[in-house]
């Protein structure tokens, strides 16, 4: 929930002309409020556009939901759904998550189902128990065909606006462990999917983090609000 109509446009102009043609799959999340005014700023780029977050119903008497159907008429291709935030600060669970991806796919969104564990969690040493437990829950029912259509955001909760970030060996360990897991449920078609680091991803460390085999992009937070800074991230990626 960052900047205003016209910081935002201005951002993406900024982002638009520091990228240039990216040689990697470039996605912008704005606050639902300007989707449209970003939409059409990234009408002359290869940028795509996604939501931070959607109903897991069509419409109806829902006071301050928005669709799926809604987004996509606004021009989205992407919708973040699960984010430790709506888990921890508006109750969203593995299951509700679910029902957000189900919709998500049958509207034509390709979600991003975001996975993570707290401080304590990980300093408990059940990371894998708790990294186990969202995947399975949040992708319960999908049929490999549909897995095959998901991103994958692994994002340590005790790594977001923190200035900490996991090392690159240890988001790796995370995410080769949701690989095998994806492979467990989905089979071959696991080796496709996706899986981005999310956790105070920044221009100095983008590079090692994205150079590690079982990541394979980052959801980037704060450094996304610099078009340099953010540029630079995807410059890493390419």
């Amino acid at each position: 929930m960052n900047l205003l109509r016209d910081s935002s446009v201005e951002l993406i102009h900024g982002l638009v002309d520091a990228i240039g043609t990216a040689s990697v799959d470039v996605a912008v999340c704005p606050p639902s409020v300007y989707l449209h005014d970003v939409a059409a700023t990234l009408a002359v780029s290869n940028i795509g556009l996604g939501a931070q977050n959607m109903s897991d119903q069509a419409s109806g008497a829902f006071t301050g939901e928005v669709s799926g159907e809604m987004l996509k008429d606004l021009g989205c291709q992407y919708v973040i759904l699960g984010h430790s935030e709506r888990r921890q600060l508006f109750g969203e669970t593995d299951a509700s998550v679910n029902a957000k991806l189900m919709k998500s796919l049958s509207d034509g969104l390709v979600p991003i189902v975001c996975v993570g564990e707290t401080l304590e969690e990980r300093e408990a040493g059940t990371t894998a128990q708790v990294v186990t437990e969202q995947v399975r829950g949040s992708l319960a029912g999908l049929t490999a065909e549909q897995a095959g259509k998901i991103v994958i955001a692994y994002e340590p909760v005790w790594a977001i606006g923190t200035g900490k970030t996991a090392t690159p060996d240890q988001a790796e360990e995370v995410h080769a462990h949701i690989r095998s897991l994806l492979t467990e449920l989905f089979g071959e078609v696991a080796e496709s999917i996706r899986i981005q680091y999310g956790g105070s991803v920044k221009p100095d460390n983008a590079a090692e983090l994205l150079g590690k085999p079982n990541i394979d992009g980052a959801l980037v937070g704060g450094a996304s609000l610099k078009a340099d800074s953010f540029a630079a991230i995807v410059k890493a990626a390419g």
